[in-house]
């Protein structure tokens, strides 16, 4: 089993990390709030669990152990996989999910693309007393603060990793492009997370 992988990041999208350790590329899927943490270093720790399946041999990494806690803790609710998890964390930070889940927050959890009322209240129900272990303190969701990038950039790998997310390219585009008309300064991740709350 991979605890976590140290090296160079090679490559980096909103979406995969690319780690080279010892000579090995290792392609890690990775959260919103990850790659907002690792973005502009050359080296990273991400800590990983791996999804072996018949198909498929996936490494998720994340920037913090309480990130992949919380991964694993999603993925263990019936019907919500690696990639809605990841989609869960990258729409809020570990602290407002936690928030989230301990006030039974059923609707902020609905505003992300494929969480509907049953799955919303299976994951509060199931992990309400599974987040108290955690080191997290709670919060309620809110804005966060925006650092400033270029526009272009940004529209460009939001699209982009909308698109990766499962997103249709023109419907995200146009919502991509309403965010930046709000807010021109706003980070990618910030962009992204506003869109998965829209599309």
């Amino acid at each position: 089993m991979i605890e976590y992988v140290r090296g160079s990041l090679t490559d980096l999208t909103p979406t995969l990390a690319v780690v080279e350790c010892g000579g090995v590329g290792y392609g890690v899927n990775i959260s919103l709030n990850t790659y907002a943490a690792i973005q502009g270093k050359d080296e990273v720790k991400l800590w990983i669990t791996e999804s072996i399946r018949e198909d498929a041999y996936q490494l998720w990494g994340f920037s913090t152990r309480t990130e992949r806690e919380l991964f694993l803790l999603l993925t263990s609710v019936s019907g919500i996989g690696a990639a809605m998890a990841r989609m869960i964390l990258s729409a809020m930070t570990p602290a407002e999910l936690c928030g989230i889940i301990s006030e039974g927050n059923d609707k902020m959890l609905k505003q992300v693309k494929g969480i509907g009322p049953k799955a919303a209240q299976r994951i509060i129900v199931d992990l309400r007393d599974k987040i108290a272990t955690l080191d997290v303190s709670p919060v309620s969701p809110a804005g966060s603060n925006a650092l400033p990038l270029v526009n272009q950039e940004v529209q460009n790998e939001a699209v982009q990793a909308l698109t990766m997310l499962g997103f249709s390219p023109a419907p995200t585009h146009k919502v991509v492009m309403q965010i930046l008309h709000q807010e021109p300064d706003a980070p990618v991740e910030r962009v992204i997370k506003l869109a998965l709350k829209m599309l």
